[in-house]
């Protein structure tokens, strides 16, 4: 599973990078549809095409970051869990951080990738990310 898991490494550094450059194209190309996520607050988000995501996702989203004064997301540690030879899950701590590098939003998050048609991309993703005024938490804990 080696290769497995170091694909789907590769494909959500790319949509972290796409992420942080609020770059919806590269974004997109990193992901499978039906997209779903399973938000902080136990809800779900289902996206079924590329267009639902962009129509929702985009502007939207830079507009909620900007209001945290969110200047980019730092990976703070990966590792794969259970994973075979067409879907790996990762276990991501992710860091939101200021301008200035400091951390205001530190949040555990579970990426579930799958390689359909040949393609790695994220399908599933569920996170603990809370409102920055909150305690936040840590894979491990």
């Amino acid at each position: 599973m080696p290769d497995a898991i170091e694909q789907a490494k590769a494909s959500f550094g790319r949509w972290n990078t796409a992420f942080n450059a609020r770059d919806m194209e590269g974004m997109v190309a990193e992901m499978h549809f039906p997209h779903r996520r399973l938000s902080g607050d136990n809800e779900f988000q289902v996206w079924r095409t590329e267009a639902d995501f962009r129509a929702t996702r985009g502007d939207n989203a830079t507009a909620s970051l900007a209001e945290q004064e969110w200047h980019h997301t730092t990976t703070t540690s990966i590792e794969a869990v259970p994973s075979s030879a067409d879907k790996v899950h990762l276990a991501i701590n992710q860091s939101r951080r200021r301008a200035d590098g400091t951390e205001y939003n530190a949040f555990p998050t579970l990426w579930i990738f799958t390689k359909i048609d040949g393609r790695w991309g994220v399908q599933f993703r569920s996170s603990f990310l809370s409102d920055p005024n909150s305690p936040s938490g840590n894979v491990s804990e």
